[in-house]
């Protein structure tokens, strides 16, 4: 018997705290939604696991500052502290992009860059009225922009006792925009809004194409040159697919590479969420804050494409709707779009091609934000 109780005194089941079951229910939610409602399951899955696994006692699964040395913790180092594993995911990102929609109707850019409005107004609701610190403020407010990788890799470097609770906030609201985004539209802009069909865009030649990553690229980190690890990477997996002789390349980035690295992202940025680090009163901010920077984020879009119609003559006016597609979440906000007014207009007006301009914009703008925080912050 003495070996028996000697064995349970080393088990983790006697050192389980009732703070290790929540965070075995908050990694199983995760797990839950992914399957059942397919909540953006290529990482809350790895999240969610990650997290159970961070909460064992004793197994020394779990990474962050504090952690020790453990498999996960190796991961969390070479790969997220580092800073290696979001940018090699931009790039896939990249290889998955077509800039034709945003070549095609250059205004979009600044729909793309008014719907980072989130960004701001959270980084400073969280400054002023939460008690963050500045950074702390910054890699909050950055879930505004719907962009996982770029939440990580600017969380990171800022606030990195924060990247749980900034991952799970971020890879949430990105998996909620058919949710969270409707309502809004349909608040911001009237049914005649929502009933307007933009004529085709003009087709965009192959040199273009070829030339915006490398010209795009170069003005955007010379002008914020710490955006560089997010843009350059982005743009680089933009040129390998478009220039036609890399295919090779182009699938190993935009397939196997991606995949393998969104395993390590997803289940090591889970292993931070140790329940000592993730069960605080910061952490329901947090969550709060990120849906309020959603929110505006959206309607920053709306509303911007709003404005620009007051300037435009009746036979050349935008839907407004695409504006809501300025936040990153790629393809998912432009679909959502589409669904909507497809929905409201009987199928008469598909906007969607329309919307990815704003949408691969955002994805621009979101990595330019957290390039203007680096450069302010760190």
């Amino acid at each position: 018997m003495e070996i028996f109780g000697t064995l349970l005194q080393s088990s983790g089941f006697a050192h389980l705290h009732w703070t290790n079951l929540v965070m075995y229910v908050i990694g199983g939610v995760l797990i839950y939604l992914a399957i059942t409602k397919e909540f953006e399951p290529l990482l809350l899955i790895p999240i969610g696991f990650g997290a159970i696994l961070a909460n064992l006692p004793l197994a020394h699964m779990s990474a962050g500052m504090d952690a020790g040395e453990g498999l996960l913790q190796f991961v969390y180092k070479h790969g997220i502290k580092t800073e290696f594993l979001p940018p090699i995911i931009f790039m896939g990102v990249g290889v998955l992009t077509d800039f034709r929609p945003l070549l095609s109707r250059p205004y979009t850019f600044l729909l793309g860059a008014a719907a980072q409005l989130g960004i701001f107004v959270a980084a400073l609701g969280a400054f002023h009225l939460a008690g963050f610190t500045l950074k702390e403020a910054a890699a909050i407010g950055i879930i505004g922009g719907a962009d996982g990788p770029t939440s990580i890799f600017l969380t990171i470097q800022l606030a990195p006792h924060l990247l749980g609770a900034v991952a799970v906030s971020a890879y949430s609201y990105m998996a909620l925009v058919p949710i969270i985004q409707p309502p809004i539209i349909r608040m911001l802009t009237s049914k005649n809004e929502r009933a307007i069909d933009m004529p085709q865009a003009r087709p965009i030649s192959k040199t273009a194409v070829i030339l915006f990553p490398i010209i795009a690229g170069t003005i955007a980190i010379l002008g914020i040159p710490s955006s560089a690890p997010l843009l350059g990477m982005l743009m680089f997996g933009n040129l390998i697919k478009e220039c036609g002789v890399t295919e090779r390349l182009r699938k190993t980035a935009g397939g196997a590479l991606i995949d393998i690295v969104t395993i390590f992202l997803g289940i090591s940025v889970g292993a931070t969420m140790a329940a000592e680090n993730f069960l605080r009163v910061q952490t329901l901010s947090i969550l709060v804050l990120g849906a309020i920077a959603f929110c505006f984020s959206t309607a920053g879009g709306v509303l911007f494409a709003k404005l620009i119609n007051l300037f435009l003559s009746k036979d050349k006016k935008i839907n407004p709707c695409i504006g809501a597609a300025g936040v990153s979440a790629v393809p998912m906000a432009s679909r959502v779009v589409q669904k909507l007014v497809c929905d409201e207009t009987g199928g008469r007006v598909n906007p969607l091609m329309a919307a990815m301009g704003p949408n691969v914009a955002g994805v621009i703008g979101s990595a330019v934000a957290a390039g203007v925080f680096l450069q302010l912050l760190k």
